[in-house]
């Protein structure tokens, strides 16, 4: 039994040393709130963050925008002291009311991915560090000019990847970064979700989607980040019918492929099939897969193979899955007693927090450029690096929705940095310009 009053068995000692303080504002509150960031920020209210190069940091949530209120209503009454201090702000305008209380340093937004802009170039044109999740935006026009922004007003602006965390996904880059795999030729990469995801957790907004913009973005930073290269091609087809109407434009399942070209000028091709309506029986809930051939090897990957698989009578596969991931976001106790939620899903909203803390207060303050300038060149989540992400986003869309308009089998071409994309219609002489 513990007799300490500190969840991790310590004895918290007085001390002088100066503590920072980060506040923080959520916009939406969603199931991806519920998987990642409140156990991130139940977290961070028990225990600051610590850098040596910044010390002790609080990071406290403020601030929550929603669309009804009724879900942060619950958190504020379950998050005692600490709730009575949260402000609430709903629908209409809940993002300019939270960014006019003048309460907040960052925010995060974890709102369906069309509602990404509109609440980004606020929060960015308010000077406040933003953390977005995936896909940032999904046009290039719009990236670029939420880049701009954060370059104005000398701020951060990320966006999530937290499959760049996951611990495969970390062992493959280092096998590539360090030569041990050589030069990809080819990859294949799937991400089925169930039925129940279309249905209800997001049946309020999945009208004119698809899973492909949802989820793909994952494997398309992946393979843009692990690999780098030149995107050149991409092609895109899909499914219609079980969520909403054959000839319509909401989407089942996507299967996307895109060709990079890389600087001896060999070319590798990635295929990407997702998909929102497999069986919600099924014991892997969400299948993940990824495979990749290189000059020199092969790597695969299976999420429902990591090595453990449960059976709870009445319980699996449905309450409990039968596979478990166990490396993303899940509660455990832990050997000394502590109840927490912990994983990689989580790793991604606390790194970003440690990125704006070192920034804000890392060292002399008229050295804050050079430190923003360090944390804008990390490639991996900043907004500036997502270019070819959003490409390829905004390229897949533009293809489904030539499809749903009666002109199926239609690709785009991508021009040097994804500066022009061109939507190759057959039939069609002159490509139609997407982006200049």
């Amino acid at each position: 039994m513990m007799n300490s009053s500190q969840p991790d068995g310590f004895t918290a000692a007085s001390t002088t040393a100066p503590v920072h303080a980060l506040r923080a504002g959520m916009v939406g509150q969603g199931m991806i709130w519920d998987e990642t960031y409140r156990p991130f920020f139940d977290m961070a209210a028990r225990r600051p963050l610590f850098n040596p190069l910044f010390g002790a940091c609080d990071v406290d949530l403020v601030a929550i925008a929603s669309r009804t209120g009724l879900r942060a209503e619950r958190y504020r009454q379950t998050s005692g002291a600490r709730g009575s201090q949260m402000q609430s702000f709903v629908e209409p305008g809940s993002v300019p009311q939270l960014l006019r209380s003048g309460n907040v340093n960052f925010v995060c937004i974890a709102t369906p991915d069309d509602r990404h802009f509109d609440a980004c170039r606020l929060v960015l044109a308010a000077g406040k560090h933003l953390l977005v999740e995936k896909p940032s935006v999904l046009k290039l026009s719009q990236l670029e000019e939420l880049n701009s922004l954060a370059e104005k007003n000398d701020v951060l602006a990320k966006v999530v990847y937290h499959k760049l965390f996951d611990p495969d996904h970390k062992k493959l880059r280092t096998l590539v970064a360090d030569e041990d795999l050589r030069h990809v030729n080819n990859g294949y990469c799937s991400l089925l979700e169930p039925k129940s995801i279309s249905e209800n957790q997001f049946s309020e907004w999945i009208s004119g989607r698809n899973p492909g913009t949802y989820v793909a973005v994952h494997y398309i930073k992946l393979i843009d980040f692990t690999f780098g290269g030149r995107l050149k091609t991409v092609h895109c087809n899909g499914q219609r019918g079980l969520v909403g109407p054959t000839d319509g434009d909401t989407w089942d399942s996507v299967q996307l492929r895109l060709t990079y070209e890389y600087a001896d000028a060999r070319e590798a091709t990635f295929d990407i099939h997702t998909s929102w309506v497999t069986p919600d029986n099924f014991p892997g809930y969400v299948e993940q897969e990824v495979q990749f051939r290189f000059d020199n090897g092969v790597w695969l990957g299976d999420s429902r193979r990591r090595g453990v698989e449960l059976t709870i009578e009445d319980r699996t596969p449905s309450a409990i899955k039968t596979s478990l991931n166990n490396h993303f976001a899940t509660e455990f106790v832990e050997p000394w007693g502590e109840r927490r939620r912990r994983g990689y899903g989580i790793e991604a909203i606390a790194r970003f927090a440690h990125e704006v803390a070192h920034v804000e207060f890392g060292g002399a303050k008229n050295d804050r450029s050079q430190r923003l300038r360090a944390m804008r060149e990390l490639a991996y989540n900043d907004l500036s690096a997502d270019r070819q992400v959003v490409a390829a986003v905004e390229a897949m869309e533009a293809i489904l929705a030539a499809a749903s308009s009666g002109t199926p089998d239609c690709f785009v071409r991508v021009e040097g940095n994804a500066e022009r994309l061109l939507l190759f219609i057959p039939g069609k002489s002159e490509p139609r310009v997407l982006h200049s």
